[in-house]
């Protein structure tokens, strides 16, 4: 399998796990399906990248739909948890923006020769590749997405628990470790994002004198 291949395949088992959480309400093992598919579409992110290094198949185009495999299944989960309630509407417009800002700013930089990581990075810092590229920091967000996603979906069919099996205090509990984790997210992500858009600030100005720019900094 290459790491195109689990590209796609992390992404359509993104879309299978928001499909059956739809379900959730009207079957537990659904809901629990999932949650399963869940955790596999974000497993996977890691696989695709150590499948490219190790076998010597990392291209432009891979790392470009890398990317953009993020994006689906990140807005897609987003936009599902907004539209069933369980978070703000402006949780998944930060999101959008956010991605959209950071991967047009990497497209810039793409133009200059420059990757969004690996060793031709964009980034110049050591602070910006330790909070966006190094693998602690990636780890670490993939992580808090999926508990977020997984922990999410196991409280769809909340609603439809009979109130003898979960007390109002347990019920308040689980809502506020949810509202937790998305708080936590977004944090996360938006500190990733800060050192993308401080950086790669350069390549706003013409092509010509952002990569003359670059250069000199490589130079250093």
């Amino acid at each position: 399998m290459t790491p195109n291949q689990v590209t796609a395949a992390r992404v359509a088992a993104a879309f299978a796990a928001v499909a059956l959480f739809t379900f959730a309400g009207r079957a537990l093992a659904a809901d629990l399906a999932a949650v399963l598919l869940t955790i596999a579409a974000i497993a996977l992110d890691g696989v695709d990248g150590y499948l490219a290094r190790t076998r010597n198949m990392a291209t432009p185009l891979g790392a470009q739909l890398d990317i953009l495999g993020d994006r689906v299944v990140e807005n897609l989960f987003f936009t599902f948890f907004a539209a069933s309630g369980l978070v703000s509407l402006w949780v998944p417009v930060l999101f959008f923006v956010r991605g959209t800002l950071t991967d047009f700013l990497r497209g810039l930089a793409a133009r200059s020769g420059r990757s969004a990581f690996g060793k031709n990075s964009m980034l110049e810092t050591w602070w910006g590749r330790s909070l966006v590229a190094s693998r602690a920091s990636r780890a670490a967000y993939a992580i808090l997405k999926c508990a977020y996603f997984s922990f999410l979906g196991l409280l769809l069919p909340l609603p439809h628990v009979p109130n003898h099996w979960l007390s109002a205090a347990t019920r308040h509990w689980l809502s506020a470790a949810g509202h937790t984790l998305v708080a936590a997210t977004v944090i996360l992500c938006v500190v990733r994002a800060i050192p993308v858009i401080w950086e790669g600030r350069v390549y706003l100005s013409a092509p010509g004198k952002a990569s003359s720019r670059v250069a000199v900094e490589v130079a250093r």
